[in-house]
Protein backbone atom coordinates (compact mmCIF):
# COMPACT_ATOMS: atom_id res chain seq x y z
CA UNK A 1 0.00 0.00 0.00
CA UNK A 2 2.47 2.33 0.75
CA UNK A 3 4.49 1.74 -2.23
CA UNK A 4 0.80 2.60 -4.47
CA UNK A 5 0.96 5.77 -2.56
CA UNK A 6 4.43 6.86 -3.06
CA UNK A 7 4.53 6.06 -6.63
CA UNK A 8 0.96 7.78 -6.82
CA UNK A 9 2.47 10.63 -5.17
CA UNK A 10 6.10 10.48 -7.63
CA UNK A 11 3.42 10.84 -10.56
CA UNK A 12 1.29 13.70 -9.51
CA UNK A 13 4.62 15.36 -8.93
CA UNK A 14 5.75 14.77 -12.36
CA UNK A 15 2.61 15.94 -13.82
CA UNK A 16 2.31 19.02 -11.60
CA UNK A 17 6.57 19.62 -12.74
CA UNK A 18 5.36 19.27 -16.40
CA UNK A 19 2.86 21.74 -16.56
CA UNK A 20 4.86 24.01 -14.75
CA UNK A 21 7.64 23.36 -17.18
CA UNK A 22 4.96 23.86 -20.45
CA UNK A 23 3.92 27.28 -18.65
CA UNK A 24 7.98 28.29 -18.48
CA UNK A 25 8.19 27.11 -22.42
CA UNK A 26 8.94 29.72 -24.72
CA UNK A 27 6.77 30.14 -27.66
CA UNK A 28 9.53 28.79 -29.87
CA UNK A 29 10.23 25.90 -27.69
CA UNK A 30 6.60 25.31 -27.50
CA UNK A 31 6.77 25.22 -30.97
CA UNK A 32 9.30 22.94 -31.64
CA UNK A 33 7.92 20.66 -29.04
CA UNK A 34 4.72 20.26 -30.66
CA UNK A 35 5.63 20.70 -33.81
CA UNK A 36 5.08 16.92 -36.32
CA UNK A 37 7.83 16.94 -39.16
CA UNK A 38 5.90 16.45 -42.60
CA UNK A 39 7.22 15.62 -45.66
CA UNK A 40 4.56 15.00 -47.80
CA UNK A 41 0.63 13.89 -47.48
CA UNK A 42 1.36 11.10 -46.45
CA UNK A 43 2.89 12.24 -43.16
CA UNK A 44 -1.00 13.70 -42.48
CA UNK A 45 -2.37 10.76 -40.96
CA UNK A 46 -3.28 12.28 -37.60
CA UNK A 47 -4.45 15.53 -39.43
CA UNK A 48 -6.92 13.17 -41.75
CA UNK A 49 -7.54 11.30 -38.46
CA UNK A 50 -8.98 14.34 -36.68
CA UNK A 51 -10.75 15.22 -40.02
CA UNK A 52 -12.47 11.86 -41.25
CA UNK A 53 -16.02 12.42 -39.32
CA UNK A 54 -16.19 15.83 -39.69
CA UNK A 55 -19.22 17.84 -41.72
CA UNK A 56 -16.63 20.55 -42.84
CA UNK A 57 -12.94 20.62 -43.73
CA UNK A 58 -11.31 24.16 -44.33
CA UNK A 59 -8.38 24.29 -46.05
CA UNK A 60 -6.55 27.73 -45.75
CA UNK A 61 -3.71 29.70 -47.88
CA UNK A 62 -1.43 32.74 -46.53
CA UNK A 63 -1.59 34.06 -50.06
CA UNK A 64 -3.72 33.50 -53.43
CA UNK A 65 -0.75 32.81 -54.96
CA UNK A 66 1.16 30.28 -53.26
CA UNK A 67 2.25 27.18 -55.42
CA UNK A 68 2.46 24.50 -52.53
CA UNK A 69 -0.75 25.77 -49.93
CA UNK A 70 -2.51 24.36 -54.01
CA UNK A 71 -0.65 21.21 -54.11
CA UNK A 72 -0.46 20.09 -50.28
CA UNK A 73 -4.33 21.03 -50.25
CA UNK A 74 -4.55 18.99 -52.83
CA UNK A 75 -3.15 16.22 -51.49
CA UNK A 76 -5.10 16.33 -48.14
CA UNK A 77 -8.09 16.59 -50.68
CA UNK A 78 -7.04 13.55 -52.21
CA UNK A 79 -7.13 11.66 -49.38
CA UNK A 80 -9.96 12.57 -47.94
CA UNK A 81 -12.01 12.03 -50.45
CA UNK A 82 -10.29 8.29 -51.20
CA UNK A 83 -10.23 7.40 -47.56
CA UNK A 84 -13.64 9.75 -45.65
CA UNK A 85 -15.57 10.18 -48.51
CA UNK A 86 -16.01 13.28 -48.98
CA UNK A 87 -18.46 14.76 -51.31
CA UNK A 88 -17.07 18.38 -52.86
CA UNK A 89 -15.04 20.87 -53.30
CA UNK A 90 -15.96 24.54 -52.63
CA UNK A 91 -13.07 27.49 -53.71
CA UNK A 92 -13.04 30.77 -53.12
CA UNK A 93 -13.85 31.51 -57.31
CA UNK A 94 -16.94 32.42 -59.14
CA UNK A 95 -19.74 30.16 -58.77
CA UNK A 96 -20.23 30.18 -63.17
CA UNK A 97 -16.75 30.01 -64.30
CA UNK A 98 -15.76 27.17 -61.59
CA UNK A 99 -18.83 25.02 -62.55
CA UNK A 100 -17.77 24.51 -66.08
CA UNK A 101 -14.93 22.79 -64.16
CA UNK A 102 -17.94 20.85 -61.94
CA UNK A 103 -19.12 19.99 -65.55
CA UNK A 104 -15.57 18.82 -66.65
CA UNK A 105 -14.72 16.74 -63.42
CA UNK A 106 -17.98 14.85 -63.68
CA UNK A 107 -17.74 13.56 -67.42
CA UNK A 108 -20.29 16.05 -68.45
CA UNK A 109 -18.39 18.17 -70.76
CA UNK A 110 -17.54 17.85 -74.87
CA UNK A 111 -15.10 15.32 -76.00
CA UNK A 112 -11.73 16.52 -76.11
CA UNK A 113 -12.44 19.18 -73.60
CA UNK A 114 -10.01 19.70 -71.13
CA UNK A 115 -9.32 21.43 -67.62
CA UNK A 116 -6.80 23.67 -69.15
CA UNK A 117 -8.64 24.89 -72.20
CA UNK A 118 -11.34 25.65 -69.83
CA UNK A 119 -9.55 27.43 -67.32
CA UNK A 120 -7.93 29.40 -70.14
CA UNK A 121 -11.82 31.18 -70.96
CA UNK A 122 -11.18 32.30 -67.11
CA UNK A 123 -11.18 36.06 -68.28
CA UNK A 124 -12.06 38.06 -65.05
CA UNK A 125 -8.61 38.80 -62.54
CA UNK A 126 -7.08 37.52 -60.84
CA UNK A 127 -7.26 34.44 -63.47
CA UNK A 128 -4.09 32.88 -61.92
CA UNK A 129 -5.93 32.26 -58.95
CA UNK A 130 -7.93 29.46 -60.45
CA UNK A 131 -6.41 28.85 -63.67
CA UNK A 132 -2.86 27.16 -63.03
CA UNK A 133 -1.04 24.00 -63.23
CA UNK A 134 -1.63 23.42 -59.99
CA UNK A 135 -5.45 22.78 -59.95
CA UNK A 136 -5.66 21.73 -63.59
CA UNK A 137 -3.72 18.83 -62.20
CA UNK A 138 -6.09 18.38 -59.25
CA UNK A 139 -9.23 18.87 -61.88
CA UNK A 140 -7.89 16.37 -64.30
CA UNK A 141 -7.35 13.79 -60.71
CA UNK A 142 -11.13 14.65 -60.04
CA UNK A 143 -12.20 13.85 -63.58
CA UNK A 144 -10.27 9.96 -63.60
CA UNK A 145 -11.87 9.25 -59.76
CA UNK A 146 -15.61 10.33 -61.08
CA UNK A 147 -15.17 8.19 -64.13
CA UNK A 148 -15.18 4.83 -62.03
CA UNK A 149 -18.49 5.83 -60.09
CA UNK A 150 -21.72 6.52 -60.55
CA UNK A 151 -23.06 9.70 -60.83
CA UNK A 152 -24.49 9.41 -57.48
CA UNK A 153 -21.22 9.32 -55.91
CA UNK A 154 -19.44 11.84 -57.82
CA UNK A 155 -17.11 14.49 -56.03
CA UNK A 156 -18.43 18.13 -57.01
CA UNK A 157 -16.03 20.91 -57.79
CA UNK A 158 -18.03 24.37 -56.69
CA UNK A 159 -17.11 28.28 -56.97
CA UNK A 160 -18.55 30.00 -53.39
CA UNK A 161 -17.53 33.63 -54.42
CA UNK A 162 -20.33 36.35 -55.09
CA UNK A 163 -17.69 37.95 -57.66
CA UNK A 164 -18.63 37.44 -61.40
CA UNK A 165 -22.53 38.58 -61.23
CA UNK A 166 -22.02 39.24 -64.85
CA UNK A 167 -21.59 35.78 -65.97
CA UNK A 168 -24.21 34.85 -63.51
CA UNK A 169 -26.86 37.02 -65.04
CA UNK A 170 -25.80 35.45 -68.56
CA UNK A 171 -26.17 31.91 -67.31
CA UNK A 172 -29.75 32.17 -65.50
CA UNK A 173 -30.84 34.10 -68.75
CA UNK A 174 -29.77 31.14 -71.20
CA UNK A 175 -30.74 28.97 -68.43
CA UNK A 176 -34.61 29.90 -68.34
CA UNK A 177 -34.87 30.23 -71.73
CA UNK A 178 -35.27 27.08 -71.75
CA UNK A 179 -36.29 25.44 -68.22
CA UNK A 180 -38.38 28.37 -67.84
CA UNK A 181 -39.29 29.81 -71.48
CA UNK A 182 -42.64 32.37 -70.46
CA UNK A 183 -40.57 33.49 -67.78
CA UNK A 184 -37.19 34.48 -69.27
CA UNK A 185 -38.60 37.77 -71.10
CA UNK A 186 -39.11 38.80 -66.76
CA UNK A 187 -36.46 37.83 -65.89
CA UNK A 188 -34.28 39.65 -68.51
CA UNK A 189 -36.22 42.93 -68.65
CA UNK A 190 -35.27 42.66 -64.46
CA UNK A 191 -31.70 42.38 -64.68
CA UNK A 192 -32.22 45.24 -67.58
CA UNK A 193 -31.78 47.54 -64.18
CA UNK A 194 -28.20 46.07 -63.80
CA UNK A 195 -27.64 45.70 -67.51
CA UNK A 196 -24.95 49.15 -67.53
CA UNK A 197 -22.76 47.76 -64.75
CA UNK A 198 -22.17 44.42 -66.01
CA UNK A 199 -19.07 44.60 -66.94
CA UNK A 200 -17.80 46.05 -63.70
CA UNK A 201 -20.36 46.22 -60.73
CA UNK A 202 -18.08 48.54 -59.02
CA UNK A 203 -19.72 51.20 -61.43
CA UNK A 204 -23.34 50.23 -59.75
CA UNK A 205 -21.68 50.50 -56.42
CA UNK A 206 -20.64 54.27 -57.05
CA UNK A 207 -23.81 55.11 -59.13
CA UNK A 208 -26.23 53.89 -56.17
CA UNK A 209 -24.33 55.77 -53.48
CA UNK A 210 -24.84 59.00 -55.43
CA UNK A 211 -28.36 58.91 -55.74
CA UNK A 212 -28.70 56.43 -58.67
CA UNK A 213 -31.59 53.77 -58.61
CA UNK A 214 -31.34 50.35 -56.78
CA UNK A 215 -31.53 46.98 -58.19
CA UNK A 216 -32.19 45.32 -55.28
CA UNK A 217 -36.03 44.17 -56.10
CA UNK A 218 -35.17 43.50 -59.34
CA UNK A 219 -32.54 41.04 -57.85
CA UNK A 220 -34.60 39.64 -55.87
CA UNK A 221 -37.66 39.12 -58.07
CA UNK A 222 -35.45 37.09 -60.58
CA UNK A 223 -34.48 34.69 -57.58
CA UNK A 224 -37.81 34.24 -56.35
CA UNK A 225 -39.56 33.72 -59.65
CA UNK A 226 -36.56 30.63 -60.20
CA UNK A 227 -37.65 29.40 -56.12
CA UNK A 228 -41.80 29.28 -56.90
CA UNK A 229 -40.60 27.03 -59.92
CA UNK A 230 -38.87 24.56 -57.78
CA UNK A 231 -41.30 21.76 -57.94
CA UNK A 232 -41.27 20.78 -61.79
CA UNK A 233 -37.33 21.67 -62.30
CA UNK A 234 -36.26 19.96 -59.49
CA UNK A 235 -37.95 16.57 -60.87
CA UNK A 236 -36.09 17.02 -64.36
CA UNK A 237 -32.76 17.58 -63.06
CA UNK A 238 -31.68 18.71 -59.62
CA UNK A 239 -28.53 19.73 -60.59
CA UNK A 240 -29.47 22.20 -63.34
CA UNK A 241 -32.15 23.79 -60.75
CA UNK A 242 -29.33 23.60 -57.82
CA UNK A 243 -27.34 25.87 -60.68
CA UNK A 244 -29.76 28.20 -61.71
CA UNK A 245 -31.08 28.99 -58.63
CA UNK A 246 -27.10 29.21 -57.55
CA UNK A 247 -26.59 31.76 -60.39
CA UNK A 248 -29.40 34.03 -59.11
CA UNK A 249 -27.75 33.99 -55.77
CA UNK A 250 -24.82 35.24 -56.70
CA UNK A 251 -26.40 38.36 -58.50
CA UNK A 252 -29.20 38.72 -55.57
CA UNK A 253 -25.97 38.80 -53.05
CA UNK A 254 -23.52 40.29 -54.99
CA UNK A 255 -25.51 43.43 -55.94
CA UNK A 256 -26.23 43.65 -51.78
CA UNK A 257 -22.29 43.06 -52.03
CA UNK A 258 -20.86 46.02 -53.93
CA UNK A 259 -24.44 48.19 -53.00
CA UNK A 260 -23.01 48.02 -49.28
CA UNK A 261 -19.20 48.93 -50.75
CA UNK A 262 -19.02 52.60 -50.55
CA UNK A 263 -20.16 52.86 -46.85
CA UNK A 264 -18.41 52.87 -43.74
CA UNK A 265 -17.88 49.50 -41.85
CA UNK A 266 -18.07 45.50 -41.92
CA UNK A 267 -21.43 45.11 -44.47
CA UNK A 268 -20.13 44.76 -47.70
CA UNK A 269 -17.15 42.52 -46.57
CA UNK A 270 -19.81 40.07 -44.08
CA UNK A 271 -22.44 40.27 -47.24
CA UNK A 272 -20.00 38.64 -49.48
CA UNK A 273 -18.93 35.95 -46.34
CA UNK A 274 -22.18 34.99 -45.95
CA UNK A 275 -22.61 33.79 -49.29
CA UNK A 276 -19.67 32.20 -49.00
CA UNK A 277 -21.02 29.76 -46.44
CA UNK A 278 -24.53 29.76 -46.89
CA UNK A 279 -23.27 28.75 -50.32
CA UNK A 280 -21.27 25.74 -48.71
CA UNK A 281 -24.07 24.95 -46.40
CA UNK A 282 -26.72 24.63 -49.37
CA UNK A 283 -24.56 22.40 -50.99
CA UNK A 284 -24.22 20.31 -47.93
CA UNK A 285 -27.93 19.73 -48.02
CA UNK A 286 -28.20 19.52 -52.06
CA UNK A 287 -25.83 15.88 -51.39
CA UNK A 288 -28.10 14.79 -48.60
CA UNK A 289 -27.64 13.54 -45.12
CA UNK A 290 -23.90 13.02 -43.85
CA UNK A 291 -22.48 14.77 -46.69
CA UNK A 292 -19.18 16.05 -45.91
CA UNK A 293 -17.24 18.95 -47.72
CA UNK A 294 -14.25 20.37 -48.55
CA UNK A 295 -13.72 24.69 -48.33
CA UNK A 296 -10.59 26.50 -49.80
CA UNK A 297 -10.18 30.13 -49.21
CA UNK A 298 -7.85 32.21 -47.90
CA UNK A 299 -6.68 31.89 -43.87
CA UNK A 300 -8.73 35.19 -43.66
CA UNK A 301 -11.87 33.31 -44.39
CA UNK A 302 -12.02 29.67 -42.72
CA UNK A 303 -9.58 30.89 -39.22
CA UNK A 304 -12.24 31.98 -36.90
CA UNK A 305 -12.62 35.35 -37.03
CA UNK A 306 -13.19 35.46 -33.66
CA UNK A 307 -9.62 35.04 -32.56
CA UNK A 308 -8.12 37.49 -34.45
CA UNK A 309 -8.60 41.81 -34.66
CA UNK A 310 -11.32 40.91 -37.50
CA UNK A 311 -13.80 40.64 -34.73
CA UNK A 312 -12.97 44.42 -33.87
CA UNK A 313 -13.81 45.62 -36.95
CA UNK A 314 -17.47 43.47 -36.48
CA UNK A 315 -16.75 41.36 -39.14
CA UNK A 316 -17.06 37.57 -39.58
CA UNK A 317 -15.86 34.82 -41.50
CA UNK A 318 -16.64 30.89 -42.49
CA UNK A 319 -14.68 30.10 -39.87
CA UNK A 320 -16.70 31.73 -37.19
CA UNK A 321 -20.32 31.31 -39.26
CA UNK A 322 -19.36 27.55 -39.61
CA UNK A 323 -18.48 26.85 -35.79
CA UNK A 324 -21.49 28.69 -34.74
CA UNK A 325 -24.41 26.75 -37.31
CA UNK A 326 -22.90 23.31 -37.26
CA UNK A 327 -20.60 23.22 -33.71
CA UNK A 328 -17.27 23.29 -33.16
CA UNK A 329 -17.07 19.43 -33.30
CA UNK A 330 -18.32 19.23 -36.89
CA UNK A 331 -15.38 21.58 -38.64
CA UNK A 332 -11.86 21.45 -38.93
CA UNK A 333 -10.02 24.19 -39.54
CA UNK A 334 -6.54 24.07 -41.30
CA UNK A 335 -4.40 27.41 -41.42
CA UNK A 336 -1.42 27.75 -44.12
CA UNK A 337 1.34 29.17 -43.49
CA UNK A 338 5.28 30.53 -44.74
CA UNK A 339 8.45 32.18 -43.96
CA UNK A 340 9.36 33.66 -47.42
CA UNK A 341 9.78 32.42 -50.74
CA UNK A 342 7.77 34.17 -53.53
CA UNK A 343 4.02 34.32 -54.61
CA UNK A 344 1.80 35.10 -57.68
CA UNK A 345 0.02 38.95 -56.94
CA UNK A 346 -0.90 42.25 -58.53
CA UNK A 347 0.49 45.74 -57.11
CA UNK A 348 -2.66 46.58 -57.72
CA UNK A 349 -6.26 45.50 -58.37
CA UNK A 350 -6.53 45.05 -62.51
CA UNK A 351 -2.84 45.13 -62.52
CA UNK A 352 -0.41 42.99 -64.58
CA UNK A 353 0.25 39.92 -62.73
CA UNK A 354 3.96 39.33 -61.98
CA UNK A 355 6.10 37.08 -59.44
CA UNK A 356 7.44 38.85 -56.64
CA UNK A 357 9.78 37.91 -53.57
CA UNK A 358 8.32 37.04 -50.32
CA UNK A 359 10.80 38.40 -47.77
CA UNK A 360 10.97 36.60 -44.47
CA UNK A 361 8.83 36.84 -41.97
CA UNK A 362 8.70 40.30 -39.55
CA UNK A 363 10.41 39.68 -36.81
CA UNK A 364 7.90 38.36 -33.66
CA UNK A 365 5.52 37.01 -36.11
CA UNK A 366 3.57 33.43 -35.50
CA UNK A 367 5.75 32.49 -39.13
CA UNK A 368 9.43 33.85 -37.12
CA UNK A 369 8.63 31.58 -34.27
CA UNK A 370 8.09 29.03 -36.87
CA UNK A 371 10.78 29.65 -38.43
CA UNK A 372 13.26 29.61 -35.57
CA UNK A 373 12.00 25.99 -34.52
CA UNK A 374 14.36 25.25 -37.23
CA UNK A 375 11.96 23.01 -38.69
CA UNK A 376 11.20 23.61 -42.57
CA UNK A 377 8.08 21.65 -42.97
CA UNK A 378 5.43 20.55 -40.19
CA UNK A 379 2.23 20.57 -38.64
CA UNK A 380 0.66 21.82 -35.76
CA UNK A 381 -2.96 20.26 -33.99
CA UNK A 382 -4.36 22.51 -31.83
CA UNK A 383 -6.95 19.82 -30.22
CA UNK A 384 -6.15 21.26 -26.58
CA UNK A 385 -5.63 25.60 -26.70
CA UNK A 386 -4.17 24.76 -23.25
CA UNK A 387 -1.73 22.83 -24.26
CA UNK A 388 -0.44 26.46 -26.54
CA UNK A 389 -0.45 28.80 -22.88
CA UNK A 390 2.05 30.61 -24.61
CA UNK A 391 0.36 31.27 -27.75
CA UNK A 392 -2.94 32.27 -26.36
CA UNK A 393 -1.53 36.15 -26.76
CA UNK A 394 -1.96 38.17 -30.06
CA UNK A 395 0.76 37.51 -32.55
CA UNK A 396 1.21 38.66 -35.89
CA UNK A 397 -0.15 36.45 -39.01
CA UNK A 398 1.18 36.62 -42.23
CA UNK A 399 -1.75 37.70 -44.88
CA UNK A 400 -1.27 38.43 -48.91
CA UNK A 401 -3.76 38.78 -51.17
CA UNK A 402 -3.75 39.32 -54.59
CA UNK A 403 -3.29 42.82 -54.58
CA UNK A 404 0.62 42.81 -52.67
CA UNK A 405 3.58 44.92 -52.13
CA UNK A 406 6.45 43.29 -50.76
CA UNK A 407 7.91 46.89 -49.51
CA UNK A 408 4.81 47.45 -47.81
CA UNK A 409 4.96 43.97 -46.38
CA UNK A 410 6.07 44.56 -42.60
CA UNK A 411 3.08 47.34 -42.09
CA UNK A 412 0.41 46.10 -44.04
CA UNK A 413 0.07 42.36 -43.95
CA UNK A 414 0.24 41.02 -40.56
CA UNK A 415 -3.21 40.11 -38.60
CA UNK A 416 -3.11 40.02 -34.63
CA UNK A 417 -4.62 36.33 -34.39
CA UNK A 418 -4.33 34.03 -30.84
CA UNK A 419 -3.55 30.93 -33.40
CA UNK A 420 -4.46 27.82 -31.56
CA UNK A 421 -7.98 29.62 -31.24
CA UNK A 422 -7.96 30.69 -34.89
CA UNK A 423 -7.34 27.12 -36.25
CA UNK A 424 -7.53 23.65 -35.51
CA UNK A 425 -4.47 22.44 -37.27
CA UNK A 426 -1.91 24.34 -38.78
CA UNK A 427 0.76 23.79 -42.14
CA UNK A 428 3.98 25.20 -41.96
CA UNK A 429 5.73 25.30 -45.32
CA UNK A 430 9.58 27.11 -44.53
CA UNK A 431 10.19 28.21 -48.57
CA UNK A 432 7.75 28.48 -50.73
CA UNK A 433 7.38 29.33 -54.65
CA UNK A 434 4.77 31.41 -56.82
CA UNK A 435 1.75 29.28 -58.49
CA UNK A 436 2.23 28.17 -62.18
CA UNK A 437 -0.27 30.56 -64.24
CA UNK A 438 -1.78 29.44 -67.39
CA UNK A 439 -2.59 32.74 -69.22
Amino acid sequence: MRCSVLFTTILLLLFCLSIAQAKDQTPVELLRAQAIPIKSADDLDSLVRSAKDRSLVLLGEASHGTSEFYTWRAALSRRLIEESGFRFIAVEGDWASIYKLNQYVRGRTAEGESARCIMESFNRWPTWMWANRETAELIEWLRAYNAERPTKEQVGFYGIDVYGPESSMGKVLELMKDALPALADEARAAYACLGPFGEDFSHYARSVARGGRSCEVEARHVLGMIRAARGNLVDEDRDAYFNLKQNALVVKNAERHYRAMPAQGPASWNHRVDHFYFTVERLLAHYGAGARGIVWAHNTHIGDARATAMAQQGQRNIGQIARQRLGAEQVLAVGFGTHRGSVMAGLSWGAEPQVMAVPPAREGSFEDLLHRTEKSRLLLLFSDPQDFTALLEPLGHRAIGVVYDPRRERIANYVPTLVPLRYDAFIYLEETRALQPLQ
